[in-house]
Order: structure tokens, then C-alpha cells, then sequence
């Protein structure tokens, strides 16, 4: 294994001298700091980041917290994370709070002394809880607290699109099976749908509750969206809308020919749906990978990230990601009543 002894007696000059040519160019002379690259180069040396990292102060490493590993939009989320961060030369620690707020606030106390920066992804916890997360570096993924960086989706834009594709299609009366009580996406999906009816009055939109986010909360709302008698109905999530579909079917009401079911997030179980959901699509990598690039420009390190042409996190304001619509087989023409 090649060390930094090699590299110094190679080029002639000291341990120290090399360390700065490797990590600190600026401060060794244009022809010494050359000489060293070329030997490190052509023995094939590679400076310990980490071991850098902590003379500097900094760790490496980045933390993630996120509510439900279970759920794929935080798993696809992860993934982005996990991308960008590689690219960028850090590590990530990924810890599932189980939707437990208690709980994400012991995680987010526990990550702060273990990493430089954090990112938190539709955080549960208290408002007094977020405050005191800013002891670090933080980026906040669907959530938006007091000038503390965040990324989303344009959630609300995506509920007015869902609500086009249906009076497009001839439903004049459209039910919302919402999120939790706090979620603050919910929240906007929630103000999507005022929006929705101050643009078209001839539709009327039904809230059905509020339901957990996952296959269970849709199949216990599915019977008071039926007895709302609507002909078409949004889903929280895509997670909601299998739920939804599975206790329709069970009643002996077809999707979509009776009923039209349009989903929300476009995970992976979207197409594997039968039938495979109209949903409204975030790309969620996308959207782990921003978080990851506000946090490590905040950092001051932005090595390595790829231009995906999004502005520059450094200077821009909290990011808004833009959604589409993704037509599938769930929904059709209103059934004639």
C-alpha cells in the first residue's frame, strides 16, 4: 500500500509539504505542488479522506432521518441520497424513525456529533425539535420551518393536474382521501384542491379524512368513498391507492370502470398495480439528490456534485420541484348514472 511517506521521499520533499499540495494546493508553490500530483498520481496514491476530515474538523459523513423506510417514496428518496452523496465524496448514515417524533428527535440528537450535516425528510418531530437541529447544518425535505433549507415537489400543482385528467374524462364529482392530520404535504395537496375548485366550479371535490399513509388507510376509506358517490377519487399516496383498489375490488367495484382512482408520488408499486395507477410523478431521486447538494454547499465543500441544471443550491432559494402527471389504466371515462 502506497503511503504518504512514499510520495514525500519520491518527490523530495517533506510529509507536511506533501499533505498541503494534496489538500491545500494553494499554499505550496505552483512547481512542487505539480511534482507531488505527478508522483501521487503514478504511485497510485490516494489521500484518507477521513482521516483529513477529522483533523479539519469534519467527519465524512452526512445523516439522513427519514419516517418510514417501509414506505418506497422514502426508500426512493434514500437512493438519491445515497447517489449524490457518493458523488460528492461523503458517507451517509440512514435512520428510520418509525413515525415516531419522540423518537426522530433522539435520532436527530444522536447524528448531529456523528456527522457534518443532516438531512431530514418529512420530519414528524415539534417545531421546538427542528430549532434545536440547528446546531448543524440541516436541509429539510418536504417541510418548510423558518428559513432552515428545504426541498419539495410542487404537491399542490399536482392536485390541480390530477383534478384536469378527471373533468377531462366527465367526473363532476371527485373524493380526496388525505394524509395524516400534521403531514404538511397533505397540507398543500389539501390547498391544491381549493385552487382546483375556484378553477372549475363544475366539479365538485370531496374530502373523505384523514387516513395513515400507507394500504391500510386506503382500504379503510375506500367504503366512505363509496358511499360519497363520487365517481373518481385522489389518493394521498400511491401506497393509499392500492388500499383503495383492494377493498373496491373486494365490494365488487371496478376500477376504473366504476370508480377512477388516481394515485399520488409515482413509486414503483404505481405499475405494479393492477390496474397500474394514474399517479401524479415527483422524481424522487431528484429530489434526495438536491437535498444533498443544499446541504454539502452549506457545508462549503461542493466537490464533485453533477449539473443537473437546477439552480445553484449555493444562492438559490428553497427548491420547488415540478410534478406531471402520469396517465395509466385506473382511469377512464365517468361511468353513466
Amino acid at each position: 500500500m502506497v503511503t504518504v511517506r512514499d510520495v514525500a521521499r519520491e518527490s523530495g520533499v517533506s510529509i507536511s509539504t506533501v499533505s498541503r499540495a494534496l489538500a491545500e494546493p494553494e499554499r505550496v508553490a505552483p512547481e512542487t505542488r505539480d511534482r507531488v500530483v505527478a508522483v501521487a498520481n503514478r504511485l497510485g496514491y490516494r489521500p484518507n479522506r477521513a482521516a483529513s476530515g477529522l483533523r479539519a474538523g469534519r467527519t465524512g459523513a452526512l445523516g439522513l432521518v427519514v419516517p418510514d423506510l417501509e414506505n418506497p417514496y422514502f426508500a426512493s428518496v434514500t437512493k438519491g441520497v445515497q447517489a449524490r452523496a457518493r458523488q460528492t465524496g461523503h458517507a451517509v448514515f440512514v435512520v428510520d424513525a418509525g413515525e415516531d417524533p419522540a423518537l426522530e428527535t433522539e435520532l436527530v440528537t444522536g447524528l448531529r456529533s456523528q456527522t457534518d450535516g443532516l438531512v431530514l425528510c418529512s420530519p414528524r418531530a415539534a417545531e421546538a425539535d427542528l430549532d434545536a437541529a440547528r446546531d448543524a447544518p440541516v436541509v429539510l425535505v418536504n417541510l418548510r420551518h423558518d428559513g432552515i433549507p428545504s426541498v419539495s415537489s410542487d404537491d399542490a400543482h399536482g392536485v390541480l393536474l390530477a383534478v384536469e385528467h378527471l373533468r377531462a374524462l366527465g367526473h363532476r364529482r371527485v373524493a380526496y382521501v388525505g394524509g395524516p392530520d400534521r403531514s404538511w404535504s397533505d397540507a398543500r395537496r389539501r390547498g391544491g384542491l381549493d385552487v382546483a375548485r375556484e378553477r372549475y366550479p363544475d366539479v365538485e371535490t370531496i374530502t373523505v379524512g384523514s387516513f395513515r399513509p400507507r394500504v391500510e388507510g386506503g382500504r379503510a376509506a375506500a367504503d366512505l368513498v363509496v358511499a360519497s358517490g363520487a365517481t373518481a377519487v385522489l389518493a394521498y399516496n400511491d401506497l393509499v391507492a392500492l388500499g383503495l383498489v383492494a377493498r373496491l375490488r373486494e365490494r365488487g367495484v371496478d376500477v376504473p370502470r366504476d370508480l377512477s382512482v388516481v394515485g399520488f408520488d409515482d413509486t414503483f408499486v404505481a405499475t405494479l398495480a393492477s390496474p397500474p395507477l394514474t399517479t401524479v410523478r415527483t422524481d424522487l431521486a431528484r429530489l434526495g439528490a438536491r437535498a444533498v447538494d443544499r446541504l454539502v454547499a452549506a457545508l462549503g465543500t461542493r466537490r464533485g456534485a453533477v449539473d443537473d441544471g437546477s439552480p445553484d443550491p449555493a444562492t438559490s432559494p428553497d427548491d420547488v420541484l415540478p410534478v406531471e402527471l402520469m396517465v395509466r389504466d385506473s382511469t377512464t371515462l365517468a361511468p353513466t348514472r
